[in-house]
């Protein structure tokens, strides 16, 4: 396996990223897969009415389309996250905009929610096989300002909350321009006015979740906690990737525009779940960012996290670390 993660690194990241996850959709038809089955089957986890296998989970932007539902979910994780998904398909920014910190275990990317649009990932959500929980993280089209721009997450989570377990709301991405606006007071409180009116129009009784970011203060963090606790909206997700880049140990990368994950992220991460629980022991959370190994995954269970998800560190250590996770 590592073998494979080696030769892969010699192409640019965000081919690299294509070919493994074309690699494990052909390997999962051969049923080749079974060498990542959980070992240690523990007893499903039941949260917010829903059964996982355990609580490890892909985060958003692994798969943004839902193309590789199947294999994904053979590896053995808890629950899967799809997206960010947005109304229409766009391109996302211009290339090249994944960068390997090698030095520092960690990725930047400007991507930009490149995905084929929402309507082609409730095709892949209606023929999956997969029979574990699967969210799907929603965003807005680059093009779409103001009012537009939640009408685009109205749109979403009409074409796609029957097809999904749960639902991620993400306000928080540093690639789409001035998306980040809508953490602050007076348009977050616009979106939940938008949010509530349509959960209860549609009769939504999923699970929706708040994505935030690590870089929003702590007023703004606490500001957003109040407006979950006192809505619809059912918890949080922290955290999506930071734009600080002072911790870095390749002053290269110092200047480059685009959010930050990998190991540079965790710290930030954990310090804003021990923030959130502080605020809140009640509050549903869902802990990701940093997660390199099974201490990194247990820390931020051990911080207050309902479940973790994981992204850079499966792209780092490869699907290896699934299994010692979930077989610890």
């Amino acid at each position: 396996m590592w073998l494979i993660i080696k030769i892969l690194r010699i192409f640019p990241p965000e081919i690299a990223h294509k070919i493994s996850l074309t690699l494990l959709f052909f390997i999962h038809r051969l049923g080749l897969l079974n060498i990542f089955k959980n070992e240690k089957q523990s007893e499903t986890i039941e949260f917010l009415g829903l059964r996982f296998k355990n609580t490890l989970g892909t985060a958003a932007g692994l798969d943004k389309n839902g193309d590789y539902i199947d294999c994904l979910g053979a590896l053995g994780f808890g629950f899967l996250e799809v997206g960010t998904i947005t109304p229409r398909a766009q391109a996302g920014n211009k290339k090249p905009r994944v960068f390997r910190l090698n030095k520092d275990k960690g990725v930047i990317n400007r991507l930009g929610f490149n995905n084929k649009g929402i309507d082609h990932l409730v095709t892949n959500l209606k023929q999956h096989k997969y029979d574990g929980v699967i969210g799907v993280n929603i965003g807005a089209n680059k093009s779409s300002h103001g009012k537009k721009r939640i009408e685009d997450y109205i749109e979403c989570i009409r074409k796609v909350y029957k097809y999904t377990d749960y639902i991620t709301v993400n306000i928080s991405s540093p690639n789409t321009k001035n998306l980040r606006n809508l953490q602050n007071s007076k348009n977050i409180d616009k979106l939940f006015v938008a949010l509530e009116n349509e959960i209860h129009t549609l009769k939504i009784d999923k699970p929706i979740f708040i994505k935030i970011s690590p870089d929003e203060s702590l007023d703004t963090i606490k500001y957003i906690i109040n407006k979950v606790q006192n809505s619809k909206i059912t918890g949080m997700i922290a955290t999506n990737t930071t734009t600080d880049k002072s911790t870095l140990k390749d002053e290269k990368y110092w200047d480059y525009e685009g959010g930050l994950s990998g190991e540079p992220l965790r710290e930030k991460s954990n310090n804003l779940i021990s923030e959130i629980r502080r605020v809140s022991e009640e509050i549903p959370l869902i802990g990701v960012g940093g997660v390199m190994s099974q201490k990194d995954y247990k820390e931020k269970l051990d911080l207050g996290a309902n479940l973790v998800q994981i992204y850079t560190g499966f792209i780092v250590e490869g699907p290896g670390l699934i299994h010692r996770i979930i077989n610890k």
